[in-house]
């Protein structure tokens, strides 16, 4: 066991509901674990942090939220890795198309990575760090293991990452730029996971691995208390996340629950889950009210891939509490909402945030046009430029002269000169 980091933590197994405090570094619920895991169902076990607002006492209403205080570890490193304050952005020409004046795009594809999966490195970093351990370990297809990397780097962490073989040669190579011990493994995102818990019990280091780790839920639900200050100090009436493990969904679920539970907000937005349709557990699950593990998980939205979600309880929980939606896209609709977000907004996102702007346009008639919607964006396209090398193509080369440019634009572009 790590050295403590500090003040004892709080926590509730997702699975149990037992509650313990625990000032040392904790993964899985102590009572769950001991318990054998149906194959056929979600991964149990899973650990949430108990909030509580500082000093026990409610803020006021409609207040500023101080997000250091929600937090459950000191952010000593922010200046070091400054994750999260990333824009809301009101995008004119698709209010305009979809009718939504109120609409907004939470883009985290601004994170110094490249994606919000920084904003649970970061406090996985200081967990690390308050533990004494020099090494954090984890699985990705992407862009947590990219994430990690570059907080290890900014840090002064070893970062041991494992990842399916196919993942998108560009996040790979971001990794081993940052300096990652990168792991290509000839399996699915499901058995990279499963080797690097392996790995880190017998040799130690900070497990990182999303929900399997509880502090990264706690690290993504940054996310909804910016949105909340980015709003005015208010929470939207419905936001649209892309969710594979379920982690990021649960982690900002959690977020406008806690501003609920602090006393800011009296309400949590309706929290809308968006998958691919060929990596649906979790909108198979909710659909029909038993949780159901897919036999495969196949999508353009490599960021969404997976087989049997690790945080799908929780994040099965949120859904029916917030009263939210489970919607499934295809992969040419995530296709055609990643062209229009570069067309229409000047975003150029990755296939997986894509998802949720689609999820969004198949799902808007379930809302009323005049309501607070929030999608949220939560990756870079430049981490999988072959996704959108089927979208463009570059066109031929032309002579330097202004007559050949002149008919080359007439011909490529249609476009006249008077």
């Amino acid at each position: 066991m790590p050295a403590s980091p500090g003040a004892p933590i709080r926590y509730a197994c997702v699975t149990c509901g037992k509650t313990f405090e625990s000032a040392g570094v904790v993964y899985r619920c102590p009572d769950c674990a001991r318990r054998p895991e149906d194959a056929h169902g979600f991964p149990t076990g899973c650990l949430s942090v108990v909030y509580a607002p500082p000093g026990g006492k409610r803020m006021d209403k409609g207040g500023a939220a101080d997000i250091e205080s929600f937090l459950p570890l000191p952010m000593s490193r922010r200046s070091a890795f400054p994750a999260g304050a990333t824009p809301l952005i009101a995008p004119e020409a698709l209010r305009k198309r979809t009718g939504f004046a109120n609409l907004w795009l939470k883009n985290d594809a601004a994170s110094l990575s490249g994606s919000l999966k920084d904003r649970a490195s970061a406090l996985v970093a200081e967990q690390a760090l308050a533990a004494g351990e020099d090494r954090v370990v984890l699985a990705s297809t992407g862009n947590a293991g990219a994430s990690m990397a570059c907080a290890g780097a900014a840090c002064g962490l070893r970062v041991i990452l494992f990842v399916p073989a196919a993942a998108p040669r560009a996040k790979l190579l971001q990794s081993l730029l940052y300096g990652a011990r990168v792991v290509p493994v000839q399996g699915t995102y499901d058995e990279a996971f499963s080797l690097s818990i392996a790995y880190t019990e017998r040799f130690g280091g900070i497990n990182r691995n999303t929900a399997y780790n509880p502090l990264t839920v706690e690290g993504k639900k940054t996310v909804s208390l910016e949105i909340y200050n980015q709003l005015g100090c208010r929470v939207p009436d419905s936001v649209y996340v892309p969710t594979g493990d379920g982690v990021i969904f649960s982690g900002a679920c959690k977020g406008f629950a806690d501003l609920k539970t602090a006393g800011l907000a009296d309400r949590v937005p309706e929290m809308n889950v968006v998958q691919a349709e060929g990596s649906n557990a979790i909108v198979q699950s909710a659909r029909s009210g038993r949780q159901t593990v897919i036999a495969s998980a196949r999508t353009i939205a490599d960021s969404l891939s997976v087989r049997r979600p690790a945080a799908g309880s929780m994040a099965l929980r949120f859904l029916s509490e917030t009263g939210g939606r489970a919607v499934q896209v295809t992969d040419v609709a995530i296709q055609a909402a990643q062209a229009e977000l570069a067309h229409s907004a000047g975003l150029f996102v990755e296939p997986s945030s894509a998802a949720a702007w689609a999820g969004f346009l198949q799902d808007r008639q379930n809302l009323d046009p005049r309501s607070t919607v929030v999608v949220l964006l939560t990756g870079t396209g430049f981490k999988d430029v072959a996704a959108a090398e089927s979208l463009v193509s570059l066109p031929p080369s032309c002579p330097s002269e202004l007559e050949s440019a002149t008919r080359f634009l007439s011909e490529h572009y249609h476009i006249q000169q008077g």
